[in-house]
């Protein structure tokens, strides 16, 4: 077959990318699929009501497990490798959904959910370092942005899978979905473990310069975006080893630490420590990324997915078969404002998002919080409540054109070589946890209360606007080298302004020791 002339192949990586941003797909169907299952009539009368408490309880038990090996997950990417801890993952998630598709007991359904999250937590945050480590600069930016994309692809795919099956009158009204969702899984493991080539710049790093040259190859990636990562790498490899020179002063110990290779050039005995995102030089990166991952998730947006249908009932829309489509149109909505943020993630600047973002949403979530607090919202009439379901999609629109792209490609590009996943991870752990907070917490403040949860989330949201606004450094339209030496010139100038306030306290001291001298009698001016 002959393509057009005026069609031009892409590049490998580009597939390669768009073949890994699948994994953000089975999150989003995840998340599309376990707010409507649980208000299937079905589901209810296998499993019978839960209270506002358990209902919240068994949503969110997927997400303990996902915070505790997302924690873990940058240390096997970067023991085993980025396409291994995909593949893996991806494997433990479907098994997980297989487990909740085949649930004769509740408690059976849960411990799905508990595996389903280790698999998630294992896989999720590594997409985004595996694509930020194959792509060129130029194109970094639409291309992590990827799993976001498909994501919202796969929330729709999750709600209107569950308003397809929802009529049927047995217990495959909700174990289809997890039986498509477990299968899909599967099938993305394999071809993962299959198709996936070694990140380039996690072979520099091991010193494997010869694997990495044929990865870059094989990936496409044309020979100046190339050099350029190599220059780096080097440099991420030269300030490693110095980096452990300085930490062990007995020279067997560092001879220990430190050893050389097949090629003759010299690694370390572990690529990755967990620790090493904490070291003085990135802290506060790490820091950053953990708070920026943290509050994405506690402006609420996860609590307005998962529970999307008693979000729309609570708002008047009562019939069940309407909350579900109402839901599904929600998911449209996503997808649709998230394909611009995808094209022009590299023309928006990441900190500008992530501010202007805050105070939309923030402004937003006051909106509607007000409007219960006055009583304003009815179940049956009153123009309000079509204020509140229309504000539910505008701030479901500024979210995806603004946290939901930035915040994950920021938490991964800002990191060094040596702590990129790991400090990734990390923050993707700490996403995890505030999730949970959120999808344990929502139907319980909603019960109690129509507008504390907004309440909450505006203020989660003007926050984090204002602190990024002050702490959040800019990275758009920076290759990952560039941003290094932002961050590493940043440090040495804050080291440097240290040494200086410490010498003036310290001339300052001497000075005031020179005009004061102490006697029997006490201390008397000179």
């Amino acid at each position: 077959m002959h393509l057009p002339r005026s069609f031009k192949r892409p590049p490998r990586y580009v597939l390669v990318s768009f073949l890994t941003s699948f994994g953000g797909f089975l999150f989003g169907m995840d998340t599309g699929i376990i707010g409507p299952v649980t208000v299937m009539t079905e589901y209810i009368s296998r499993f019978g009501t839960q209270s506002a408490v358990v209902h919240g309880a068994i949503v969110s038990s997927i997400l303990v497990p996902a915070a505790l090996s997302g924690f873990l997950a940058g240390y096997v990417a970067d023991l085993f490798g980025r396409p291994r801890c995909i593949a893996v993952g991806a494997l433990i998630f479907g098994l997980g959904a297989a487990f909740e598709g085949g649930a004769v007991t509740l408690a059976m359904f849960v411990a799905g959910r508990c595996i389903e999250g280790f698999g998630e937590g294992l896989y999720l945050g590594t997409l985004v370092v595996y694509i930020c480590e194959i792509t060129p600069p130029s194109q970094r930016g639409p291309l992590t942005t990827g799993p976001q994309l498909l994501l919202t692809f796969g929330l729709l795919a999750g709600y209107f899978t569950c308003y397809g099956t929802a009529n049927l009158h047995s217990s495959l009204s909700w174990r289809t979905p997890f039986i498509i969702l477990s299968s899909l899984s599967v099938l993305f493991s394999l071809v993962s473990a299959l198709c996936l080539v070694q990140s380039p710049r996690w072979l520099t790093l091991r010193g494997q310069q010869a694997e990495a040259a044929a990865a870059w190859n094989m990936l496409q990636v044309d020979e100046a975006s190339r050099e350029s990562q190599k220059t780096e790498d080097r440099e991420k490899i030269a300030a490693h080893e110095a980096h452990d020179s300085m930490k062990f002063t007995d020279v067997a110990d560092s001879k220990k630490a430190i050893l050389p290779d097949n090629n003759g050039l010299k690694n370390r005995k572990s690529v990755s420590r967990v620790f090493d995102a904490f070291s003085a030089d990135v802290r506060a990166r790490t820091f950053l990324a953990v708070f920026i991952m943290s509050m994405q998730q506690l402006s609420g947006i996860d609590g307005m997915l998962y529970y999307a249908p008693l979000i729309f009932q609570q708002a008047g829309i009562n019939n069940a078969e309407a909350s579900f489509l109402a839901s599904g149109v929600s998911a449209i909505v996503i997808l649709v404002a998230t394909i611009p943020a995808t094209i022009f993630a590299d023309k928006w600047g990441r900190r500008s998002s992530v501010v202007a973002g805050g105070l939309s949403m923030g402004i937003t979530m006051l909106l509607i919080g007000a409007l219960y607090a006055a009583g304003a919202v009815h179940t049956s009439t009153g123009a309000a409540r079509w204020v509140v379901i229309v504000a539910v999609y505008v701030y479901v629109v500024f979210f995806c054109i603004s946290w939901s792209v930035s915040c994950k490609v920021y938490a991964a590009e800002v990191q060094p070589q040596k702590t990129r996943a790991s400090a990734t991870n990390l923050a993707h752990g700490a996403n995890w946890v505030t999730n949970f907070v959120v999808a344990l917490t929502t139907p319980v403040l909603l019960s109690r209360s129509d507008s504390g949860a907004y309440f909450l989330w505006a203020g989660c949201l003007l926050l984090t606007a204002v602190v990024c606004a002050i702490f959040m450094p800019e990275t758009k339209g920076r290759s990952l080298d560039e941003i290094e030496m932002a961050f590493r010139e940043e440090t040495m100038g804050s080291q440097a302004r240290q040494k200086i306030y410490s010498g003036l306290f310290r001339l300052k001291s001497l000075r005031n020791a020179g005009k004061t001298r102490v006697s029997s009698g006490g201390i008397e001016r000179a």
